[in-house]
């Protein structure tokens, strides 16, 4: 199993149109088959502590089967779609993949 988690930090200038058009294209890579299981999310409401990092604004983290799984997510139609939509509306992205 490849656990693939990804944060992203919007720009925040953005109208609640392009947060609502980001949050849309992100819910889309559920659909993408390879994709086992799907977590979309925002900051939890936990007590703040250093080791915590509630600074972004949306989180995505999709379970795979093992790396090809993976790979073929990468560029499957809708996940290059999602990066095409989301890239204007993104300051910064962070990946963490584990297996």
């Amino acid at each position: 199993m490849l656990v693939h988690t990804v944060y992203f930090w919007l720009k925040p200038d953005l109208s609640e149109a392009q947060r609502a058009e980001f949050l849309q294209a992100l819910k889309v890579l559920k659909d993408v088959p390879s994709v086992s299981q799907c977590f979309i999310g925002t900051p939890a409401a936990v007590a703040d502590r250093p080791v915590v990092d509630k600074s972004y604004d949306y989180s995505i983290t999709c379970l795979f089967e093992n790396v090809e799984a993976h790979n073929a997510y990468q560029v499957h139609p809708l996940h290059t779609a999602f990066v095409a939509v989301g890239k204007p509306l993104w300051t910064r992205v962070q990946i963490y993949d584990a297996d």
